[in-house]
């Protein structure tokens, strides 16, 4: 099959042609909004993605330990560590999706609502800013602030949900053991005794449990808001 012949060097065009009509920079515009728009929705799906993932994980888990009597209180706490996992593979497509997101947003507010309700002193540096962007993409926010983000919105009531399945599991080991009668643990120590993880004693695991949600507790409700997109109005992605 005959290869394509290459264009001369000398016939290759040094400068794109660049808008030089309203008209042709409002297409470009357009165009550009479109594909920002695209991309910006297929980070957002692979955040769902990813939540759904953690759902699965959390429903699964939930089932296998207290739908069977014989199974350990350390399904949960692996299953707290997969969703954990989860929330920092959510929390780096969080970042990206920001990207896009602010791109797309600078157009909503400082072009198209300009269009539908002209407001002057409005227009700022904004072109400046998306021009930035585009030759340095950088990320607007930082990974711990990603994961706060979704932790406050989705993956603190999956912990949560965990966390009392796995109390119960700890004071109430034989639940659902059928023909025998229901056995609570009356005590303390009897609490940490359930607890146990193999050769890790139950103080030690009670120990970690609670200090991992308060680094879950910390990470939702201390961290401060960094300026950004969620600064400007009340529904946000």
């Amino acid at each position: 099959m005959p290869q394509p012949k290459a264009m001369p060097e000398q016939d290759l065009p040094k400068h794109l042609p660049l808008p030089a009509t309203s008209t042709e920079i409002v297409n470009a515009l357009a165009h550009f909004h479109r594909a920002e728009m695209g991309r910006m929705s297929d980070w957002r799906g692979r955040i769902d993605r990813t939540s759904n993932w953690a759902i699965t994980v959390v429903a699964g888990m939930l089932s296998i330990s207290l739908s069977t009597p014989s199974s350990h209180h350390g399904v949960l706490l692996f299953a707290m560590l997969l969703v954990f996992l989860l929330l920092w593979i959510e929390a780096r497509r969080y970042r990206f999706f920001d990207i896009y997101r602010a791109r797309v947003r600078q157009f909503e507010r400082h072009y198209f609502a300009q269009i539908f309700d002209p407001r002057p002193g409005l227009t700022g540096a904004w072109p400046e800013l998306l021009a930035q962007s585009l030759r340095e993409p950088s990320f607007q926010l930082s990974h711990w602030m990603a994961m706060s983000r979704r932790l406050r919105r989705n993956y603190i009531w999956m912990f949560l949900i965990l966390l009392f399945a796995w109390i119960l599991k700890i004071t109430s080991p034989r639940l659902q053991d059928e023909a025998v009668p229901l056995e609570l643990a009356h005590s303390f120590a009897a609490v940490i005794r359930n607890a146990d993880l193999g050769p890790v004693p139950g103080w030690m695991v009670i120990v970690c449990v609670v200090a991992f949600f308060g680094f879950l507790a910390f990470a939702t409700f201390v961290v401060k808001p960094e300026p950004g997109e969620l600064s400007y109005g009340k529904a946000h992605m």
